[in-house]
């Protein structure tokens, strides 16, 4: 059963229906006492991290979150509330996976956002399980997580090399949309569902 933190920064409709089409049963984190329901925690999020990260802040769930022994899928902004910092509103967000947040680089002759179909080459994780690497995921951001061999579980390229997935334990990190990405999205979905510590 998952439970997705609803701290009014994400796209829960996309998400939410890519879980009804996989028959995953689903509700909602308002409050600490939610967490204590669901096997399982996804953090969605659109828009600006610093913004996100004073939202999740204002619900008293970033010590609760940091503190959970299960596993935790942070989604595009959600991926990026794990960093240390964002250049986006220079924000300190979670702490939790020791790298940051950047902004893309247009000298590179890059349109920030990005955004459309890329790319990834993933590492073996139970996270990609039955997902080819070369595969496209579905991305829309103009900030990135830096690379790092340490935390990244899957790598894509746009000017640069950047972590598309990262893992710190049982904290996850995507910064495409899996449920925008079609089968292969699903799947990743499906995958988060089914993991156990």
């Amino acid at each position: 059963m998952i439970g997705i933190v609803n701290y009014g920064a994400g796209n829960i409709f996309s998400l939410t229906s890519a879980l009804e089409r996989l028959n995953i049963p689903f509700g909602m984190v308002n409050t600490e006492a939610d967490l204590d329901k669901y096997t399982h925690i996804i953090i969605p999020g659109v828009g600006h991290a610093g913004t996100a990260m004073q939202k999740l802040e204002q619900t008293g769930l970033v010590g609760p979150i940091k503190a959970l022994k299960k596993p935790v899928l942070g989604i595009c902004v959600g991926m990026q509330l794990l960093t240390e910092h964002s250049e986006e509103g220079n924000a300190n967000l979670m702490g939790i996976v020791p790298v940051q947040t950047r902004l893309f680089n247009k000298d590179q002759g890059i349109k920030i956002p990005h955004m459309g179909w890329n790319n990834i080459s993933h590492k073996n994780n139970l996270l990609f399980e039955g997902v080819e690497t070369d595969t496209q995921f579905y991305f829309v951001h103009s900030y990135f997580i830096e690379y790092n061999p340490t935390f990244d579980i899957a790598t894509a390229n746009y000017g640069m090399p950047f972590s598309a997935a990262v893992q710190k334990d049982n904290f996850y990190g995507v910064q495409f949309h899996p449920e925008k990405s079609g089968t292969a999205g699903e799947r990743l979905l499906k995958n988060f569902s089914n993991l156990k510590l």
